[in-house]
């Protein structure tokens, strides 16, 4: 029997694709996860899986599952990026990563990872190249050496590498990521709980809430996963966004207007009182990308062409269900 791995199963992007895996048939799933945070159990209650290993000891067992592993999905990963402990990061998103794809080289199992758009710094291009690479924080610099390492290897792989470098991902299941959770999300509470929106005011040389980043539906980001799931002959390092820049605003405007099922503009949100700038936070100063936007010509190239929710269509989704809770 082959199973699938999905590490960080528990968490917001992995759950996702435990319950992806499950609409397509795959029920043999072996979900690997930290619940130190218990509530995040929540997000696997829905789904089917065969066996939950804890973290910690999933690398230990990786020898008993010799022969019996179809494909990786590497979500796990620490992904605050105000982290100040480098050696806590390294060790979680770097070398776990890198014993984990050495096991899988050896055993020739496909390895699909999350890798993130902070490897690309403040741009402000964001192609998967060398010189458009340059991280802010040490989450960015853990993800970045894992992708220079996947990329020494490709040559000589023996099965399917292929990486993810996700730009702003939003949608169900992410509500246990507290501060890390993502801008629709908390638009959506903060309007909610006080009856408007907060966002930043200018920085970066950008207008108040005019920063901008490729925003993407956690759903995207399932069927680009996917898809390589069903094209074991493509290996690399892909962006995963939308290929569009899009303002907070119009972000924040979208969640509002899907709440509310009006159709305001921006200025008429801010007349309202419903969208409200607070100053830009001085610790985040240099820290900060004030614009993403994923080029998606290599990933186009490899042959994915199905298209990407803008944030107004994602927003009204995710509102549905974010209601439903």
């Amino acid at each position: 029997m082959n199973y699938y791995v999905v590490t960080g199963a528990a968490g917001f992007i992995g759950s996702r694709l435990v319950g992806a895996l499950n609409r397509h048939g795959v029920k043999e799933v072996i979900a690997v996860d930290n619940l130190a945070q218990a509530d995040k159990f929540r997000n696997l209650a829905g789904c089917e899986i065969a066996d939950y290993l804890d973290q910690a000891e999933f690398l230990a067992r990786l020898e008993k599952l010799e022969g019996a592993l179809e494909a990786v999905l590497h979500q796990g990963a620490c992904s605050d990026t105000m982290e100040a402990d480098g050696r806590y990061m390294m060790e979680n998103n770097y070398a776990y990563s890198r014993a984990l794809l050495e096991w899988c080289q050896e055993e020739e199992v496909a390895l699909l990872y999350a890798s993130s758009a902070s490897v690309y710094g403040a741009g402000p291009d964001f192609r998967e190249e060398r010189a458009c690479e340059a991280p802010l924080n040490i989450y960015g610099y853990s993800k970045f050496l894992f992708d220079q390492y996947v990329r020494r290897i490709i040559p000589t792989r023996t099965s399917q590498v292929a990486g993810f470098r996700y730009f702003n991902v939003y949608g169900p299941n992410e509500q246990h990521k507290g501060r890390m959770a993502s801008v629709a999300f908390h638009a959506y509470q903060q309007l909610l709980s006080a009856g408007k929106v907060k966002l930043f005011a200018g920085s970066g040389g950008y207008g108040d809430g005019e920063q901008r980043r490729d925003f993407v539906h956690v759903d995207d980001v399932l069927d680009v996963n996917l898809w390589f799931l069903e094209h074991r002959d493509i290996s690399g390092v892909y962006n995963c966004g939308t290929g569009r820049a899009q303002s907070f605003n119009e972000l924040a405007a979208a969640v509002i207007n899907a709440v509310q099922g009006t159709q305001w503009p921006v200025r008429e949100l801010v007349a309202r009182g419903l969208i409200e700038y607070i100053a830009f936070p001085p610790q985040l100063a240099g820290r900060y990308q004030s614009f993403t936007q994923a080029d998606l010509s290599r990933l186009r190239t490899a042959g994915y062409i199905a298209e990407f929710m803008t944030v107004e269509e994602g927003a009204a989704a995710y509102v549905k269900e974010l209601q439903k809770t």
